[in-house]
């Protein structure tokens, strides 16, 4: 009776390494598909889109985190960008990457402000981005944030005139390394950055920016009509 008992438990201990086996198998081949998906793309991949395209029942987010993990010393790291996955060179490496051929993008002194509000207020309309900076706000400082991939515009705010309303895009959180937009740096971060000098006023705060992309309750989403009136758009649909 001894005996055979003996022989169930080792039987049962045997199937229970093949099953682990089994699954460490099924977990890496999962790895090697998301990997695979990520690095032949030029752009971050969606985790929805990963998901669709691993094996039944596989938990995309843990795949992900342990490929993460298993980049995360190496020359290229597997980075985050809000719901989006993507494979970037190691901060610490890019000193070494020379692109000669395509010249450094420099915004002005006035982009850079209105890229800093737009960021930090979205959703938010111009005549706001004026109201905050005390200046106006030209249409060729929008142009070259919204070129470079930066700004979209987001809606119309539910006021008179029904303004457009900006915010930033995933190519920003991905030009800046930020994984969400929550990510931005603090009222700290920035006078430990050496950003903000000078006495800064007692009641001077840096607001918390919008963590989703949805349209809040006061804006409405951007029709044809309305992008064929802000020039995005020449009549009957067509982009210009």
């Amino acid at each position: 009776m001894a005996e055979l008992q003996n022989r169930h438990s080792i039987l049962e201990e045997v199937e229970g390494h093949a099953d682990d086996a089994a699954h460490l198998l099924f977990a890496r081949e999962a790895e090697r598909i998301a990997e695979a998906l990520v690095f032949a793309s030029a752009q971050p991949v969606p985790e929805p889109f990963i998901a669709e395209r691993l094996p039944r029942g596989v938990d995309v987010r843990v795949v992900m985190q342990n490929l993460r993990e298993q980049y995360a010393q190496r020359g290229v790291n597997l980075v985050q960008v809000d719901d989006c996955w993507a494979f970037r060179t190691a901060s610490d490496l890019s000193f070494f990457i020379r692109t000669d051929e395509s010249a450094v993008r420099k915004l002005s002194r006035a982009a850079l402000e209105v890229l800093a509000i737009i960021a930090y207020h979205q959703p938010v309309t111009r005549a706001e981005i004026e109201d905050i900076r005390g200046v106006q706000t030209s249409r060729g400082t929008l142009d070259v944030l919204m070129e470079a991939g930066w700004v979209r515009f987001r809606g119309r705010r539910r006021t008179p005139g029904r303004p457009v309303t900006l915010g930033t895009t995933k190519d920003f959180l991905d030009h800046f390394g930020l994984e969400e937009i929550r990510d931005l740096p603090g009222l700290e971060e920035l006078k430990g950055a050496g950003l903000l000098s000078g006495r800064i006023p007692a009641n001077f705060n840096v607001p918390s920016p919008l963590m989703s992309d949805e349209l809040t309750e006061d804006e409405d989403p951007i029709t044809q009509l309305d992008l064929e009136e802000l020039g995005l758009l020449a009549p009957g649909g067509a982009e210009e």
